[in-house]
């Protein structure tokens, strides 16, 4: 009995550790992703509630952020490699939706009545939203390295 058990700690020992990808630099990152979920999430759940007809698509787009931005935040505060995938593909797309709000609210602004969180590059949070997922990727590239 006392050999199964060595084998067991030895096998643990050798397994991955799950890190959470949130210490470090990464609590910063985790900061700013928590700031925004909480942001985003009002902001929109106040605006589809209270002014939805005003700007259906804005307020929406902005919901849909605020998803995106506490997924990732749980995927990084969660670590492991399944969640850094996962906070990778996230951070991915969320670059692709502020580059692509971005340029449709600056070619055609009439059908943004109301601003999003990524509107004009996210310009009303200080170009943040599309500094964020830069550094989440630079981030997630440099610590999946850093354990490799």
């Amino acid at each position: 009995m006392p050999e199964t058990t060595t084998a067991g700690a030895a096998e643990a020992a050798a397994a991955p550790a799950k890190r959470s990808l949130g210490t470090g630099p990464g609590r910063l990152l985790v900061t700013v992703y928590g700031v925004f979920t909480v942001a985003a999430a009002s902001r929109s759940l106040f605006q589809l509630i209270a002014q939805f007809e005003v700007a259906p698509l804005a307020y929406s787009l902005s919901a849909v952020s605020a998803v995106l931005y506490g997924f990732i935040l749980f995927s990084l505060v969660r670590g492991g490699e399944g969640a850094r995938k996962a906070a990778a593909v996230s951070c991915a797309l969320e670059l692709i939706g502020v580059l692509g709000i971005g340029t449709w609210t600056l070619a055609e602004p009439s059908a943004f009545p109301d601003q999003t969180v990524w509107s004009d590059y996210g310009m009303d949070y200080l170009f943040i939203p599309v500094v964020l997922p830069v550094t989440g990727l630079m981030w997630l590239r440099r610590s999946r390295t850093a354990t490799a």
